[in-house]
């Protein structure tokens, strides 16, 4: 970073620089360095446009001179409110010269207010403030940045899931969308939505079991039926993928309803990516479609790739429900007779299913 040159702004440059910000009448203003400060030189109002004005430049030998450093302030026209900052420091001028305008730039900014310049100009000659240059300078600084062929690649990898996702811009991570549904899941038939409500409502252990038509990536029911814990297993496809929603009254006073993801591992890759890609927009349109129910949504989620071994005992094991409140009949409560204290040793628990 290059050390400044402790030349300040005077005091006139700054009340005739403002007075032109808030007027928008003067297209130019010439600043020089004068006895260790920065002054305004000369105005120049505005006649046309900036491509038009920047003639001015190569007729007057009053804005510019050939050998002579200097600052030039131009008005932009779109937006009015900005400025066009152009360092003129010519090949040809005095090494102290080119030292002492180049370590000035940045007072010079800050002090007239570095948020009104939004662009930035360099030249050594006057050819290099045409208005055929000052365009080829905005298309350059318009066109895109040069890739490599990798970051060419992935450009046009997100480019591709943009157009998949219906967006127009770029929206970082927040675009990223399942492709098969939006953030409530894919399309529900009306049978499958009708079972699930009825789920709430319920007091008896009723099995759902839901399917996805791929073709239409639409979720489709597949069977519903009355069962107990230890039937949920073999009611599942033992060689397809499926969500299901259990319905199971795990205590006299508490009903709640289980979704189970089943994915065998007998099952195509498509089919596995396309199930997990939509298992939770599917626990969170359950979600919504039972909320206010009397038998509520578990907040917890069964993943399986073995649907057989899907029973009471694995049921309770995955839901942290204690052995002791049993079903209603099922005779697994703890006998009332039987003292805390004389309790058998219990071997602990095996970790959790995954």
């Amino acid at each position: 970073m290059s050390a400044t040159s402790g030349i300040a702004v005077s005091d006139d440059l700054s009340t005739k620089f403002s007075r032109a910000v808030d007027e928008k009448q003067t297209r130019f203003v010439k600043v020089s360095i004068q006895n260790e400060s920065l002054v305004h030189d000369l105005s120049v109002p505005i006649s046309g446009t900036l491509q038009e004005d920047l003639s001015q430049l190569q007729d007057s030998d009053e804005i510019i001179q050939q050998d002579t450093p200097a600052y030039i302030l131009a008005k932009l026209d779109d937006p009015p409110s900005e400025w066009l900052a152009i360092f003129y420091v010519p090949d040809s001028a005095r090494v102290r010269d080119k030292m002492l305008y180049a370590s000035s730039r940045a007072s010079l900014l800050k002090s007239l207010g570095s948020s009104l310049f939004s662009d930035t100009i360099f030249a050594t000659s006057k050819a290099d403030l045409t208005p055929e240059a000052y365009a080829a300078h905005r298309r350059h600084v318009t066109a895109p940045k040069p890739l490599s062929a990798s970051e060419k690649e992935m450009a046009d990898i997100r480019a591709a899931e943009r157009q998949a996702g219906g967006l127009s811009v770029y929206q970082g991570s927040r675009a990223r969308t399942t492709h098969i549904g939006q953030t409530i899941g894919m399309p529900w038939t009306s049978d499958l939505e009708d079972a699930v409500k009825s789920l709430g409502e319920g007091e008896d252990s009723v099995l759902v079991v839901a399917t996805i038509d791929i073709p239409a990536e639409t979720l489709v029911l597949h069977s519903t039926a009355p069962t107990m814990p230890s039937g949920v297993g073999g009611s599942l496809p033992p060689d397809g993928a499926c969500y299901a929603f259990f319905a199971w009254k795990h205590s006299p006073s508490r009903c709640e309803i289980i979704f189970i993801y089943s994915c065998p591992s007998s099952c195509p890759v498509k089919h596995r990516m396309v199930y997990a890609s939509g298992f939770n927009a599917v626990f969170l349109a359950a979600q919504t479609l039972l909320a206010g129910s009397s038998s509520p949504l578990h907040s917890r989620k069964i993943e399986t790739s073995t649907p057989s071994d899907i029973d009471e005992a694995f049921l309770r094991s995955e839901l942290d429900l204690s052995s002791g409140q049993g079903t209603p009949g099922s005779g697994a409560a703890t006998p009332a007779g039987n003292d805390e204290g004389q309790k058998p040793f219990a071997k602990p628990r095996g970790p959790k299913r995954r």
